[in-house]
C-alpha cells in the first residue's frame, strides 16, 4: 500500500512491541467483516472512476502530443501515476475479500512497489505543477525560455526516479508471512530504523512538504492574480483554494490515523481492545477515503480547463458518436478563447 502495507493490514496484522515480539490481538471479527464489505466496494469504485478519468486524460494528451507543453507533460505524468496507483487496487480488493494473500511473494512485492511508486509520484507531480505555476506567474519573463519539452522530460525522469527510490524499501521489505489466519502480504523489516522510515515517509513526503509548498506558492500567486485585469481571475483563485483544501481534507485524516497507530504500537496510547479497534477502523476508513483523491485529480487539474474539456468532448464524440457534444464544445471553446486573451498567467491554471 501507499504506506508500505497492504490494504487490510490495519485489520489483519499483529502488533509488535518495541523488542519485536508479537502478542495476540483482540477479537476484531466485526472489523474484519466490515472490511470485507467496505474495502472491496470502495476500492472497486475508486478503481473504476480513477481508471476512466485518468485514462481520458492520457488519451487526450497522447492524441494532442504534437501541441504538448510543460504543463501537458506534468498532467500526463500525474495521470500515469494515478493509473499506476489504481491498477493495484483490484489485487488488494481480492485480498480483502479472501482474507489472506494468495498471489505469491513476487506479486506481493510487485504490487506493493507499484502502489507506493504511484502514490509518491502522484504527490510529487502535484508539487511540480505547483512550483511550475509559481515560477510562471511570479517570475514570468525569467523562466519562459527554460520551460521546454526537454526540460519537462528531464524533470519527469527525475521525479519517477525519486519515487522509485523512496518506494524501494517497500519492495525489499514487503513479503508474504504465515500468520494464524493465513498468509499476509505486509511490510515487515527486521531493522527498527526501516520501520520508522516507513512510518514517517508518508506524513513528511506525502502531506507536510507538499502542503507547505502549496501554501507558500499559492499565497504568493493569489495576490498577483487578483491584481490582474483578467475575466477569470476569481475562478482561478477558487480553483487554487479547491486544490489546497481538497488535498488537505483527503490526506490529513489518513496521516493522523497513521500517527495514532504509531503511538499505539509504542504503547503511548492506552493498550486496550477498544482503542485498538478504533485505531484500526480509523486507518481503514481514512485510507480508503484518501485514495479517492486520485479520482479528483483529473477534474481538478485537467477537466476544469475549457480547452482541455473541448478536447475530451471531441474524443468522446468520436468514440461514442454523440453529435450534441460538438455544439457544446465549440461554444465553450469560443468562450475560452475570448477569456484566454485577457491574461496568459491565469491561462496557465485554466487550460
Amino acid at each position: 500500500m501507499s504506506d508500505g502495507e497492504n490494504a487490510t493490514d490495519s485489520v489483519y496484522d499483529w502488533y509488535y512491541t518495541d523488542d519485536g515480539t508479537s502478542f495476540a490481538p483482540c477479537d476484531d471479527a466485526d472489523l474484519k467483516n466490515f472490511a470485507q464489505v467496505f474495502l472491496p466496494t470502495l476500492y472497486s469504485l475508486v478503481f473504476i472512476l480513477g481508471f476512466i478519468g485518468n485514462g481520458l486524460v492520457v488519451c487526450v494528451l497522447v492524441k494532442h502530443r504534437n501541441q504538448a507543453n510543460l504543463t501537458d507533460i506534468c498532467l500526463f505524468n500525474l495521470a500515469i501515476s494515478d493509473l499506476l496507483f489504481v491498477l493495484t487496487l483490484p489485487f488488494y480488493s481480492h485480498y480483502s475479500v479472501v482474507g489472506q494473500w494468495t498471489l505469491g511473494d513476487f506479486m506481493c512485492r510487485f504490487t506493493s512497489g507499484f502502489h507506493s511508486t504511484g502514490f509518491f509520484s502522484s504527490i510529487f507531480f502535484m508539487v511540480v505543477m505547483t512550483l511550475d505555476r509559481y515560477v510562471v506567474i511570479v517570475h514570468t519573463h525569467k523562466v519562459a525560455r527554460y520551460r521546454t519539452l526537454r526540460a519537462g522530460v528531464a524533470l519527469s525522469v527525475f521525479v519517477w526516479m525519486l519515487s522509485l527510490c523512496v518506494s524501494l524499501p517497500n519492495v525489499i521489505f514487503t513479503k508474504v508471512t504465515n500468520e494464524s489466519h493465513g498468509l499476509d502480504c505486509i511490510y515487515n523489516p527486521e531493522n527498527e530504523a526501516w520501520r520508522l522510515y516507513n512510518t514517517f515517509t508518508i506524513p513528511v513526503l506525502g502531506l507536510v512538504i507538499p502542503l507547505l509548498v502549496m501554501i507558500v506558492c499559492y499565497s504568493r500567486i493569489i495576490p498577483i492574480l487578483l491584481n490582474m485585469r483578467s475575466a477569470k481571475k476569481h475562478r482561478v483563485v477558487k480553483l487554487i483554494i479547491s486544490i489546497v483544501v481538497a488535498f488537505f481534507l483527503f490526506w490529513a485524516p489518513y496521516n493522523i490515523s497513521l500517527f495514532l497507530r504509531f503511538l499505539k504500537s509504542k504503547g503511548i496510547l492506552q493498550n486496550d481492545c477498544d482503542v485498538e479497534a478504533n485505531v484500526k477502523l480509523s486507518v481503514t476508513v481514512t485510507e480508503t477515503f484518501a485514495y479517492t483523491h486520485c479520482c479528483l485529480n483529473p477534474i481538478i487539474y485537467a477537466f476544469v480547463g475549457q480547452k482541455f474539456m473541448k478536447r475530451v468532448l471531441q474524443l468522446l464524440r468520436k468514440w461514442m458518436h454523440l453529435p450534441f457534444t460538438r455544439a457544446w464544445s465549440d461554444s465553450s471553446y469560443r468562450k475560452s478563447s475570448v477569456m484566454s486573451r485577457s491574461s496568459d498567467a491565469s491561462s496557465s491554471f485554466v487550460m
